[in-house]
């Protein structure tokens, strides 16, 4: 979110820059290099608000995109030629020259790295397939460590790039799993798209693997009361890592699995292994097809205990996410004892939103 709202920041800046275009007479000669700067300028300008655009409009399919961002780099390469080469009224040499010059190396070095190294997750951990099987409607994917392997907490996410033609595109997926003393790590990945849909075909016992993480902050933090946990669909991956890494002492946990049937329920058995085994973790199916909506009232009225007391913790579509937060509230539930994580990757700016505020405050 902090990347996204940083390049659209920038992207405003240039647009600013752009518009205002000082007119100053009397600062050299207008040569050929200072013609092919000012045009690398045109160029960086409209390179970069085309792969911003692009960026923020998610129905551009991933691959498409995550191939056109790698070229921002390139873009910001031929701004900083333009910097170094038009005519301003210091010298490069001057403090802000030099100010301005720093900022244009150390973006220039990032790109190549980004490039050349992070990008093809060289420095990723080595793995290989252990076994693939189903998982509800998902796949449930599990790795091995060919070296030493890493270790993650519970709930966080990984950047795993398979070693099987056409799938060398690094993805992102939640870790399904607690920590291993052997460092295996599995995956839970539901047909979603292009690469998911196809995935479980080209997987096989023995297919190399490099992962890159573990990312992410979306891991347990209990204020000592109740807690409610709150999955839906395959949103409950970061929650079987949880369950499975449940301490014996912990207080009463509640989780709301919402799904669209027992049958499609990834890792329902493991979870309802550990409610055999743990009288304090209450698993709730809410199945859409016979179940009425999940809500705040029908939580509050499943716990032990007053509603400021607990600790609600969701994974799932964003929209449910915002009503399950207000309603929460409502009932006593302070902001900061409900805990989500932004898992998407790519999200768009809220165009929607904003018009809609628009036209609301033109009507009045």
């Amino acid at each position: 979110m902090l990347h996204k709202w940083l390049g659209i920041s920038a992207l405003a800046f240039i647009l600013l820059r752009d518009t205002i275009d000082a007119e100053m007479d009397g600062l050299g000669a207008e040569t050929l290099l200072v013609e092919i700067a000012e045009t690398f300028g045109e160029i960086s300008l409209y390179g970069i608000l085309a792969l911003v655009v692009i960026t923020i409009a998610t129905f551009v399919p991933y691959h498409l995109w995550r191939l056109t961002h790698r070229f921002i780099g390139g873009f910001y390469a031929a701004s900083a030629f333009h910097f170094a080469f038009i005519l301003k009224p210091f010298a490069l040499t001057d403090p802000a020259g030099l100010y301005v010059l720093a900022f244009c190396a150390i973006g220039i070095l990032s790109y190549l790295y980004t490039l050349l190294v992070s990008g093809r997750l060289a420095n990723a951990h080595n793995y290989v397939v252990d076994t693939v099987g189903r998982a509800g409607d998902a796949l449930a994917v599990t790795l091995a460590p060919a070296g030493r392997g890493m270790r993650q907490a519970p709930g966080q996410f990984a950047f795993v790039q398979f070693e099987a033609p056409g799938f060398t595109e690094p993805h992102p997926f939640t870790i399904s799993q607690g920590p291993a003393d052997d460092r295996r790590i599995r995956f839970t990945i539901k047909p979603l798209g292009d690469f998911t849909d196809v995935l479980g075909s080209a997987l096989k016992p023995g297919v190399k693997a490099k992962v890159a993480g573990p990312y992410g902050r979306f891991q347990r933090k209990s204020g000592g009361g109740p807690e409610v946990w709150i999955a839906a669909g395959i949103g409950v991956t970061p929650f079987v890592a949880w369950a499975e890494a449940l301490e014996a002492d912990a207080p009463p946990v509640w989780l709301f699995y919402c799904i669209k049937s027992r049958e499609s329920a990834a890792h329902l058995d493991t979870l309802e292994a550990i409610a055999a085994a743990n009288a304090d973790f209450n698993v709730v199916l809410v199945e859409s097809g016979k179940d009425p909506r999940l809500t705040a009232a029908i939580i509050a009225e499943s716990i032990d205990g007053p509603m400021s007391e607990i600790s609600a913790a969701f994974c799932g579509p964003k929209p449910m996410r915002e009503t399950l937060q207000q309603d929460f509230q409502a009932l006593g539930l302070r902001r900061s004892r409900f805990h989500f994580e932004e898992f998407e990757i790519r999200s768009g700016i809220g165009l929607r939103l904003m018009l809609a505020w628009f036209l609301k405050r033109i009507r009045k």
